[in-house]
């Protein structure tokens, strides 16, 4: 699948303007304004999703500490959780994939100056207000960015048929799980080693958000904005024409990934701090980086892989990975180093079916509707990365953290074996 292909890329810069019209803002008789280059363009979009992406997950490294500090209940820190996740599928589901109409830029610097602005609340207040409104307005923009920062990304280094290149791909699953990697574990060293300063990792994100904010501004629309556009709806759940098979399957292996993603970033830190008593927010933010940042690079390390052969890797890593995080609870006495070890197979086994789904569905969508189609993928993410995490919170409330984590990793490992033969039907298909 993925060899076939390669061969027909051309590189972004190797493609003349005529091949690739101005939007309509920036044609001969309009207005001139100041725009970035294309190639310019493609790695400020990139840093701006990086950006967004590690502001959403910093706050997972400090919510032992808000417990502490502001007497919250792990249920009260679930139900914030929640409302983050909430706000991710409701922004998906309405604004996802308007940008397909509308233009990326219309919709990606809203969705950025609404980030900055949930830091600029958290950089004043972490009360348990300040939190749920700061984490509603966090997943509304990294909802609406989602979808949108990705299609921008593949718009802009689209070979002259409008196929989405290898390097679009790559960076736009490594900008989007690199910064879910970085943001909590620069929160943990903050918060340890600035503790003075407690709402200082918000300001940071803030003057970054800033910063992303004039750089979308600056990037040029890597389509024409199209002039007839369809009456607004909300996103549908419905598969690109003639490919409706792959793009379920792709689907399925996305609730089931971001499950595992969920699993990380909502109960490390309670894993820590609980059975392994380490309350430091650095550990918290630490193990989400090694899961998250593992799974960045081996993405890069496999980007000619074929997706049969991603599958074969990314399945036997993630059910060792799990299997090693449950044990790590279990064993007398809990042990650390067999948590990490269990976090680093995670991350290899989610890098390759990560990488793997989300580039099945970018090749099954054309222009016309990648947004929306990646509105619908990651729809159905954060739904398998909310549920579970949310389920899990309640347990807690009357089970052992141990035995949660146990149902939830065979519950997981059940639905990877069953995603992984559908996806492995598709590719023998394609």
């Amino acid at each position: 699948m993925y060899a076939t292909q390669r061969s027909t890329q051309v590189p972004a810069a190797a493609v003349s303007p005529a091949e690739h019209p101005a939007p309509q803002s920036e044609r001969p008789g309009t207005r001139r304004t100041f725009r970035l280059g294309r190639r310019a363009g493609f790695w400020a979009i990139a840093g701006s999703m990086v950006v967004l992406s590690a502001f959403s997950t910093a706050p997972s490294a400090l919510y032992g500490v808000y417990q502490r500090q502001e007497g919250l209940s792990s249920i009260t820190i679930t139900v914030v959780y929640a409302v983050f996740a909430l706000g991710i599928v409701v922004s998906l589901l309405l604004v996802g994939h308007v940008s397909d109409w509308y233009g990326r830029r219309t919709v990606l610097i809203p969705a950025l100056l609404t980030g900055f602005a949930a830091a600029l609340i958290l950089s004043f207040s972490t009360s348990l207000p300040a939190l749920f409104v700061g984490r509603v307005l966090t997943g509304l923009a990294l909802g609406a960015a989602l979808a949108t920062a990705t299609a921008h990304l593949s718009d802009l280094d689209a070979t002259v048929d409008g196929t989405a290149t290898r390097r679009s791909q790559i960076v736009g699953t490594v900008a989007n799980v690199g910064g879910l990697a970085t943001g909590p574990l620069l929160a943990g060293l903050l918060a340890r080693y600035v503790p003075e300063a407690p709402r200082l990792p918000y300001a940071i994100f803030a003057v970054l958000l800033a910063g992303a904010v004039v750089a979308a501004t600056l990037t040029p629309e890597g389509r024409p904005v199209p002039q007839l556009r369809p009456r607004y709806r909300p996103q549908r759940l419905a598969a690109p024409v003639g490919a409706r098979a792959a793009f379920g399957a792709a689907l399925t292996g996305a609730f089931v990934i971001f499950t595992v993603f969920g699993v990380f970033a909502g109960l490390s830190g309670p894993f820590l701090a609980g059975p392994l008593h380490h309350t430091s927010p650095v550990w918290a933010g630490l193990a989400v980086f090694v899961s998250f940042g593992v799974g960045a690079v081996t993405q890069i390390t496999t980007m000619n892989w074929s997706l049969r052969r991603l599958l074969a890797a990314g399945v036997p890593s993630l059910l060792l990975g799990l299997g090693a995080v449950v044990a790590a609870a279990w064993v007398h006495p809990p042990s650390l180093a067999l948590f990490f070890a269990g976090a680093v197979l995670v991350g290899v086994g989610s890098g390759t079916f990560y990488r793997g789904v989300l580039t099945l569905v970018v090749t099954t969508s054309s222009t016309s509707n990648r947004a929306g189609a990646l509105a619908s993928f990651f729809v159905v993410g954060y739904v398998g990365i909310s549920l579970p995490v949310i389920g899990a919170g309640i347990a807690l409330q009357t089970v052992s953290f141990k035995v949660t984590l146990l149902v939830l990793a065979v519950v997981v490992a059940l639905a990877m074996l069953m995603a992984s033969r559908v996806l492995l039907r598709v590719s023998s298909a394609k």
